[in-house]
């Protein structure tokens, strides 16, 4: 009951006074062709954000934010995820992907400031990038990014090491060169024909050095970058807000410069059900993953708008390149023996976890880390663990815990936002006590704190996600890959939490890593898949499918796998 009036509560606060940013006189800028300036898209993220400086971005909800304001020498196209230029206007690869030259595109300026001499934004250059790149390549508590460059650009590790040992490199990272101004060239210390989804990562947005003198640990909410939108208001808890940056370099197709929109909103109500309400109210243009319990209200609801030909809103409907899953902390005591990570993995039904609690709202995840979905990738050639109450009872046993005599009671710990992961949970532990007569008891804390707990190892068995940041088996196979867990039981593991680590691991997934054809590639990836399956360093619940609902005036925003966002070109028509 305090829930429910809690998020009453927070709806009054922000609907019942819309600001000044709300109801300001839209733009009468005429717009040509088919589209149309103006207006302030409104969504909602039941978490709050956590860091909005680009080597912190470590969860989605600070991503979905960020990527409106900074941007890089590539990006993702949000229609097929293909890699497209941003700040770069063109690039050139050589035949073994293992040089990449850049060209920067001339008048590209980062957003006005007071970090920049009486306020204006200055153009961006082959040294910013630079700049930004050894920033990413420097040990600091701030930096969560440099396994996108660890082992793959000549001369990162050796730049990162002087940094950690005090004494920086004068020369700088050797495989990152200023050619002119307005040209980049990265080299590799071998072939990677996937060093493009990286480069699109947000890890390798452009930000000014100038913010960051300015700024130093406050570039948490202060942000500069030379994206369609920049920070007008920061309300954490409440709200931000992104205004229209006046001076963005793209323009359309019909010569109209980019975004649309005035601004956007973001409101950080915690109930998906308030989620909902704030909807159908006409108070929020979009809503991302439905209350489960009301999936069937809101599909019959477009089912009977068919027959009067006028739809409420709009739905959109597709698979993930994201899988649910329950970490282990493979250094602990109890999660260190295999045969206990066996057991868990066969005492979960997860066909009955997706028809009964998730209401069919994914696919069970019996095969690999690798969502379903990279064309190419036979996902489905793994093997993984299907429910098998004779094996679970089999490991427990080997693992020195008949019928889970002696078996300690075990928290399992889960982040705040939404009854989906609690109703997951608790068919979790319920089946775990059935199964193998396990105690597992519940804490559920806000996403920042689990995050914080999870990577510097203080909880064994938590819940996890992942959405893919770059559409590649790479970017998930890399939560397993050794060389990212710290020698330092008690230094943050950001990457690969879990703390696994397998040599035979390590070595395959490197060889897919430095395979330039695509297929064989992806061949040693399902490779280094199954090697880690068979060890069970996680347990996969699910493969995802994600649900939109957009009010009917929201244009030219379609949906993708990896629910990537730019609203560059988003617009608002009745």
């Amino acid at each position: 009951m305090r829930k429910v009036l809690i998020a009453i509560a927070s709806i009054t606060l922000l609907t019942s006074c819309p600001s000044p940013e709300e109801t300001k006189t839209p733009t009468h800028q005429e717009a040509k062709g088919p589209v149309a300036y103006g207006g302030v898209f409104k969504l909602n993220e039941v978490e709050d954000f956590r860091n909005l400086y680009p080597l912190n971005v470590t969860e989605v909800t600070s991503f979905r934010i960020t990527n409106q304001i900074y941007e890089g020498l590539v990006k993702f196209n949000s229609k097929d995820l293909t890699i497209v230029p941003s700040v770069a206007e063109r690039w050139e690869e050589n035949e073994d992907a293992t040089k990449f030259t850049f060209f920067i595109r001339k008048g590209v300026l980062f957003h006005d400031d007071p970090c920049f001499p009486e306020g204006k934004g200055r153009e961006v250059t082959a040294a910013d990038f630079l700049y930004s790149f050894t920033k990413l390549c420097t040990a600091a508590a701030e930096n969560q990014m440099f396994w996108l460059f660890d082992k793959k650009v000549k001369g990162a590790r050796d730049y990162y090491q002087s940094t950690i040992d005090g004494e920086p490199l004068v020369d700088g990272v050797s495989g990152i060169k200023v050619i002119d101004k307005y040209t980049l060239q990265i080299e590799l210390e071998k072939p990677f024909a996937g060093f493009l989804n990286i480069i699109g990562h947000s890890g390798c947005w452009v930000v000014p050095e100038e913010a960051i003198e300015a700024y130093g640990n406050d570039m948490r909410i202060k942000c500069v970058g030379t994206g369609p939108f920049k920070i007008k208001t920061v309300k954490e808890g409440e709200a931000v807000i992104l205004a229209k940056n006046e001076n963005y370099w793209k323009f359309d197709e019909f010569g109209n410069q980019l975004p649309y929109l005035d601004a956007i909103k973001f409101s950080f109500l915690k109930e998906k059900k308030a989620e909902l309400l704030e909807f159908r109210k006409g108070n929020l243009d979009m809503i991302f993953q439905l209350p489960l319990e009301m999936i069937d209200e809101v599909v019959g609801e477009l089912e009977d708008a068919k027959q009067g030909g006028n739809k409420p809103f709009q739905m959109q409907v597709n698979s993930a390149f994201s899988v649910q899953y329950y970490g282990f902390q493979n250094k602990s005591a109890l999660f260190s023996n295999i045969d206990v990570r066996k057991a868990f993995n066969y005492a979960i039904d997860r066909e009955k976890l997706v028809t009964y609690t998730l209401q069919g709202d994914g696919t069970p995840a019996l095969y690999g880390i690798v969502p379903p979905g990279l064309k190419g990738y036979e996902y489905d050639s793994l093997k993984g663990y299907s429910y098998n109450l004779g094996m679970a009872k089999e490991y427990l046993a080997k693992a020195g815990y008949p019928d889970g005599k002696g078996f300690p009671e075990i928290t399992l710990q889960l982040n705040s936002g939404g009854s989906r992961n609690i109703q997951v949970a608790e068919a979790v532990q319920s089946m775990l006590m059935e199964s193998l007569n396990i105690s597992v008891k519940m804490e559920v804390m806000p996403f920042a704190q689990h995050l914080e707990a999870v990577e510097t190892g203080k909880t064994m068995f938590w819940r996890s996600a992942w959405l893919a940041d770059y559409p590649d088996p790479e970017n998930f196979l890399n939560l397993l890959y050794g060389p990212n867990v710290p020698e330092n039981i008690n230094e943050k593991s950001y990457i690969n939490s879990g703390r696994y680590q397998n040599n035979e691991y390590d070595a395959m997934f490197e060889k897919a890593l430095s395979t330039v054809d695509k297929m064989e590639r992806y061949t040693y990836y399902r490779m280094a898949d199954q090697i880690a399956l068979n060890d069970a360093p996680y347990m996969p619940i699910c493969y995802d499918e994600f649900t939109r609902l957009l009010q009917r005036e929201v244009r030219n925003f379609p949906a993708n796998a990896m629910e990537y966002r730019d609203f560059t070109e988003v617009f608002l028509k009745d």
